[in-house]
């Protein structure tokens, strides 16, 4: 076999291997890709920030951020999304979320735990427990509480041993969870849903561990004992938005986006085919490759995939395109010059990359632009079409360069004008 035929046989070993590599792995990429909500549904809410007193600074905002993503943990999601924007917003997105009212009061409540007297002065804030030491558990009488370790025993002696010595009521220790100014015991005793957790009687020195008890279910003590675990908020948050998907509304979207993807992509592949003829063969399977490592690479840094990031992916393959494009019209207008199909193939390459390059570059530090200053759904479109613009350059230029490379120089080509698109009639000195 000669050169000829070891070039047209690494193409086709090449197209071969690629067609089963996509074929084996295509459906376990899409199977790791991570939906954003809009595709998936979910539950959506944007935050401001509102410091008790002074002013809101950095360390404010990120113990915040790492409040909500400690609540986000409680709730399970698989994969949240947590973003500060401006100043003094923060957005968290939880894709597949279905009880978006638990969601929501996880994440809005500020878990201030408290201890107080029945006159409703304090003794003692959540501050002194310990680390993770709420736990869900069950009293002697098989009833679900939530038993506290206090890491300040010191401090918890010396408030239990007061209160030991005084009579009923006023050796209630009472516990409350977000007290607010003008609450008070002796008008919350009275209701039948109080607004303070529980108001033990202490009949002894205790120094280390507490107990929340009441008419809980298991349910409703596991709740109680994450969110302490996951520790209060340093500052006051006021919903500005909140937006919920249904996973159905989400589940449509995707299938609708998804199929006009496809025509959109087909309709490229038959413009390509019939216009550039054999190059836009070459063009149809480096579009295909580069669909398949974009949705790689996507998934190798955790992106999250969302409407605007499939509409990234439709405009990267536009921007491959036109890669193709610039360079199959440089060897097509090379051809007509009368220049042999190899001396076309790279003076046209040549002559399209500086253009290329270019032009991805500007539209790279477009992107980079609205990924800084962009909000979520900017920032997922950005990030997808950063990704597209690189990728493109391993498929769209040294890839198809690469393959159609090989038939040029196996000159199997040769004085086949009409299999670039361009007829006898306008090369030169035919």
């Amino acid at each position: 076999m000669g050169k000829k035929g070891l070039r047209i046989g690494a193409f086709f070993a090449i197209v071969i291997a690629l067609g089963v590599l996509i074929a084996q792995t295509a459906t376990d990429v899409a199977r790791d890709t991570n939906l954003g909500l809009d595709l998936q549904g979910g539950f959506e809410v944007l935050y401001e920030l509102q410091p008790d007193d002074g002013e809101l600074t950095q360390e404010d905002i990120q113990s915040t951020a790492t409040a909500l993503n400690q609540r986000v943990n409680v709730l399970g999601v698989s994969e949240p999304a947590i973003s500060v924007e401006g100043e003094d917003r923060i957005r968290v997105q939880l894709p597949g979320v279905e009880d978006q009212q638990t969601a929501r009061e996880t994440l809005g409540t500020e878990a201030e735990l408290s201890f107080r007297d029945i006159d409703d002065n304090l003794l003692m804030t959540g501050e002194s427990l310990q680390q993770g030491g709420s736990q869900a558990t069950f009293n002697e009488n098989n009833e679900p509480i939530v038993s506290l370790t206090i890491s300040d025993g010191e401090l918890f002696g010396e408030i239990t041993t007061e209160l030991a010595q005084k009579s009923y009521p006023e050796n209630l220790l009472v516990i409350w969870l977000d007290y607010e100014e003008g609450m008070s015991f002796e008008e919350e005793a009275q209701k039948e849903d109080p607004a303070f957790m529980s108001a033990a009687t202490v009949q002894q020195t205790l120094t280390t561990d507490a107990s929340i008890t009441g008419n809980f279910t298991l349910e409703e003590t596991e709740f109680l004992a994450d969110i302490l675990n996951a520790g209060s908020l340093p500052v006051s948050l006021e919903e500005v938005y909140s937006n919920a998907v249904g996973a159905s509304l989400g589940e449509q979207a995707l299938q609708q986006t998804l199929f006009a993807g496809m025509i959109g992509v087909a309709l490229i592949f038959l413009y390509m085919i019939g216009y550039y003829r054999f190059m836009g063969i070459i063009a149809a399977i480096t579009l295909s490759v580069y669909i398949y490592l974009v949705m790689i690479f996507f998934n190798a840094i955790q992106g999250v995939l969302t409407l605007p990031g499939i509409a990234a992916l439709i405009l990267g393959v536009g921007m491959a395109v036109d890669a193709n494009i610039l360079t199959y019209e440089r060897i097509k207008e090379e051809l007509k010059d009368g220049k042999s199909v190899k001396s076309a193939y790279i003076a046209g390459s040549r002559r399209a990359l500086g253009t290329i390059i270019d032009a991805n570059i500007t539209t790279i530090i477009a992107a980079a632009v609205m990924f800084y200053f962009g909000t979520s759904a900017v920032q997922g479109f950005a990030v997808m079409l950063i990704v597209s613009i690189l990728t493109s350059f391993i498929t769209a230029v040294w890839g198809a360069r690469l393959l159609l490379g090989l038939w040029v120089n196996s000159r199997a080509l040769n004085r086949k004008y009409w299999l670039f698109g361009v007829k006898g009639r306008d090369v030169r000195g035919l």
